[in-house]
């Protein structure tokens, strides 16, 4: 007797990520209501499972869906505005006052939507947002059918979105009461930094993370001058300022995290903070490269984040994960610094981790939601594969992404989105810059 399910998924090779460093060949994955029932080769499904759609992958790997940890999604429509420049002059002579005159539910709503789209296709199922307006984020997300942490932002100053940093918890925690039964949405408190944040606001941040039990998404470390102006105002390093007010914790997730010292490391380590690596923009914005073999040795959990499409300038885990580990294999001096299974990890349980999403999603494993993606190996720049997990992480790229489902609905097939009309995904952005482009292009 065979059990009914929803759908089953063959593919000649299967990387579930848990068991780590294993290629499952000639595997099905069998999924029923949006969850994984099954892990198990090919020929025992017809023993055990009846389905009412077979999906046969036929020169393909299957991997989880990608999870993206740090994201301004929005910033989409941002994408090339004020390219080469460092961090503090892009965010106050640039993005800043851009964010001003433009920023507003339509533009949030409109620059996620586009952010999704680009992010599905490229592989990627779940997002941790970071940004104005997280309602029209989370609804976004929602009309795509995309998974998303949506950060519940803080600023100690006014913005059009809200008044004072009180003002924006409060509207924020609104968002989450009103969105919190979402299935594909979950929730972060998102203080923007420690050089936008004071004190009074993280403690308030803290003790709301404590009550509702919710991760703390914050750059910190992403610049030297952020820290040499910690040193001024607050006489510490930012690290040591939270670690003074009690963030350092298993639910901070530090993004960027590039100027640490070896007591830094070790400290976030044993404090079971987790890391957002976003090589990518570190090395756009020439902030530097971040220690990641460094922390990895120390066990501290890393995933991987793309940043905004305006400092990026793409939503790219693929790229991200490539460079990741090449930049590890030339800073550390060694080949083995971080291998294709590990950089999968980062791209996928290491985010899921870090969002407190990891029984849920980031591997291929019976009982998690099926939020997979399906990674075409049969082309001329990918023969011979001789080893699926290395050619996914050296020499595939997002545009060889065939086919996406999140909690088992296929959103990408055969390369094409089937929720977001791409038209006129295009016509909203080139709207939004015809209105940008004149006042904020330097």
């Amino acid at each position: 007797m065979t059990t009914p399910i929803d759908l089953i998924i063959t593919a000649p090779w299967i990387i579930p990520i848990e068991p780590a460093g294993i290629v499952l060949k000639n595997h099905a994955v069998a999924i029923d209501k949006g969850r994984i029932v099954g892990v198990l080769p090919q020929d025992q499904v017809a023993e055990k499972f009846t389905a009412s759609e077979v999906t046969k992958l036929d020169n393909h790997a299957l991997i989880p869906g990608l999870v993206n940890l740090h994201a301004h999604a929005a910033m989409t429509l941002f994408r090339g505005l004020a390219d080469d420049q460092p961090l503090m002059t892009w965010l106050q002579k640039h993005i800043w006052p851009a964010e001003s005159k433009h920023i507003s539910p339509q533009f949030v709503r409109d620059g996620t939507l586009l952010a999704c789209a680009e992010m599905l296709r490229g592989g990627i199922t779940c997002f941790n947002d970071m940004y104005y307006f997280p309602k029209s984020a989370a609804e976004a997300a929602i009309a795509t059918g995309m998974r998303a942490a949506i950060g519940l932002v803080t600023f100690d100053f006014p913005t059009a979105y809200a008044a004072d940093a009180d003002d924006y918890l409060a509207k924020g925690l609104a968002v989450r009461d009103e969105l919190r039964e979402e299935p594909l949405i979950s929730f972060c408190l998102a203080p923007h930094a420690p050089y936008t944040v004071s004190d009074r606001s993280f403690l308030k941040v803290l003790t709301l993370a404590e009550q509702i039990d919710l991760p703390i998404h914050l750059h910190l470390h992403e610049t030297e001058q952020e820290i040499n102006d910690s040193e001024r105002d607050f006489g510490v390093r930012p690290i040591e300022r939270l670690r003074r007010l009690g963030l350092l914790s298993p639910g901070l997730i530090a993004v960027h995290t590039v100027h640490l010292t070896p007591s830094e490391i070790e400290l976030l380590a044993a404090h079971g903070c987790s890391i957002a690596h976003c090589p990518s923009s570190n090395l756009k914005l020439g902030s530097g490269i971040a220690p990641i073999t460094s922390l990895l040795e120390q066990g501290a959990n890393i995933g991987l984040g793309t940043d905004g499409a305006a400092s990026n300038n793409r939503l790219d885990l693929f790229q991200e994960m490539r460079l990741a580990a090449l930049l590890a294999k030339g800073q550390s001096g060694r080949a083995d610094a971080i291998n294709a299974h590990q950089a999968l990890r980062m791209a996928t349980l290491g985010g899921a981790q870090a969002l407190g999403l990891d029984t849920t999603i980031g591997s291929i494993t019976p009982g998690k939601m099926a939020d997979l993606c399906a990674i075409s190996l049969d082309c001329i720049e990918l023969t011979p594969c001789y080893d699926p997990a290395s050619h996914i992480v050296y020499a595939a790229g997002r545009e060889h992404v065939s086919e996406v489902w999140v909690a088992g609905r296929i959103r990408v097939k055969k390369r094409q989105l089937l929720e977001n009309n791409q038209i006129e995904l295009i016509k909203v952005a080139t709207l939004w810059q015809n209105k940008i482009s004149p006042h904020e292009i330097r």
